[in-house]
């Protein structure tokens, strides 16, 4: 299991310092030290699972259109502001497939109205076989969403898969027993109203947290004061040169 405590992840590969979410963005924050990261994962219209954080592709690229209604031929024409191509699930996999150590969150974002459940299992499933038959060693791999339908889905048909629970909530009472009823054992949930007792009465239940958003210095250090297992970082290589200079104490 390659977990540390306090582990820092490059969230869409480390958004505010790099091309979010494009390989360039997954390379960069490697090179730079980053040992966990965190994407998204989407479904194109022919089926093909794609790197993406919103449905739209106008935010991050010089195209319009939405993901779930493009083939894959057609977003492959399709470049990133900076100039970089869409990332493909493939490809990503295919990157981190040699590197062993590694903490990787799969998000899946599959808000109902465009995934119904036929499509939301085939889905699952082509998740599911396209990552796990290339873990690297001594690399753990989380499945993650805010919306349970997946996480319910891999429950039965991937009963080994590790399941994360994504909230917008803080560690309170609400999300930890949430968490516990859906059968997971990890809960991501802001920081911003989360506090020690709930952290560590979450912990007492047997659940790792991960915390979010991180976009300074200061809310790593807010996560690390709070008891966090993970921490999300937009600026991860800015967190992670903060962290070897300043809290040695944590490497």
């Amino acid at each position: 299991m390659a977990e540390h405590k306090w582990q820092i992840h490059a969230h869409r590969g480390g958004r505010f310092e790099f091309d979010e979410n494009t390989l360039s963005a997954f390379q960069a924050s490697y090179a730079a030290g980053l040992r966990g990261f965190e994407t998204d994962v989407r479904m194109c219209k022919d089926g093909a699972l794609v790197i993406m954080h919103d449905a739209s592709i106008e935010r991050m690229t010089q195209g319009t259109g939405e993901i779930e209604e493009m083939t894959e031929a057609e977003l492959r024409q399709v470049r990133t502001k900076p100039g970089n191509p869409i990332l493909f699930l493939d490809e990503l996999v295919a990157f981190f497939a040699d590197k062993p150590g590694l903490y990787i969150e799969y998000e899946m974002k599959t808000d109902p109205s465009r995934y119904p459940q036929a499509k939301l299992e085939e889905y699952c499933r082509k998740l599911h076989d396209s990552i796990v038959p290339h873990v690297s060693e001594d690399t753990t791999v989380l499945f993650t969403s805010f919306d349970k339908r997946p996480l319910l889905f891999f429950q039965q048909a991937f009963p080994d898969a590790e399941l994360m629970l994504i909230t917008g909530q803080p560690c309170c009472e609400a999300t930890i027993r949430e968490a516990l009823e859906l059968g997971v054992r990890r809960l991501a949930c802001t920081w911003d109203g989360s506090s020690r007792t709930a952290v560590r009465a979450a912990h007492e239940a047997g659940l790792i947290l991960a915390g979010w958003p991180g976009h300074k210095v200061e809310d790593y250090l807010l996560g690390v004061a709070l008891g966090f297992d993970h921490l999300c970082a937009d600026n991860p290589v800015e967190v992670l040169e903060f962290r070897k200079k300043n809290l040695a104490w944590l490497e």
